[in-house]
């Protein structure tokens, strides 16, 4: 009796698609990455700056921590609130951090869902920190005490991206503006009082 072994060709197209498979699991399971963006992208001197936390491609996330660190000469931050990601979750149970501008830091930003309810997956807002900006110069943006679970408690994977912004000194032709409003609103507070003096 003879056995009959099973051809190159077919080796390869089995080898093939194992390979193909593979590669799809690990696409499918992409780190998730936690990242800032800027609004608006470019900081200037004496113009509030509003920073996004995001997460992208997370699956299953109940809770998580972050604290932030950026330069106090460039960079003064209030409270984190609360971005809409998790909450489409459900209920949860934010807080916006500690907050201390002598050091530059923003310090363990929490947000949970509430109950036994699934973890929620996807791309999104987490958190958002506003700064005033009242010099110009360059801040580092660095992320610590990082801490994400999912609805099992058990802890997910993330790509850190650490960043920076630069703040620039407002261009002449806005601060031109500016001085010609302001001169504006004090000609017309002037010939208000004027006119009521008659």
């Amino acid at each position: 009796m003879s056995i009959s072994h099973p051809s190159k060709r077919f080796l390869g197209a089995v080898a093939l698609v194992s390979l193909m498979s593979l590669g799809a699991m690990q696409s499918a399971q992409a780190v998730p990455v936690l990242s800032i963006t800027a609004s608006p992208a470019s900081a200037v001197a004496g113009a509030p700056l509003a920073l996004d936390i995001r997460i992208t491609d997370i699956v299953d996330l109940y809770a998580f921590q972050f604290s932030l660190s950026f330069n106090p000469a460039v960079l003064q931050a209030v409270p984190a609130t609360e971005g809409s990601f998790l909450s489409a979750g459900g209920g949860t149970f934010f807080g916006g951090g500690t907050v201390n501008n002598t050091t530059g830091t923003v310090s363990f930003v929490i947000d949970s869902l509430i109950g036994p309810v699934p973890g929620v997956s996807g791309s999104g807002i987490l958190a958002r920190i506003l700064f005033d900006v009242p010099a110009a110069g360059i801040s580092p943006l660095t992320f610590s005490n990082v801490l994400f679970l999912d609805s099992a408690d058990n802890t997910i994977a993330l790509q850190i991206s650490n960043s920076s912004i630069t703040a620039a000194v407002p261009e002449p032709a806005t601060l031109l503006l500016m001085a010609l409003g302001i001169a504006g609103l004090v000609g017309l507070q002037s010939a208000r009082k004027r006119t009521g003096a008659r």
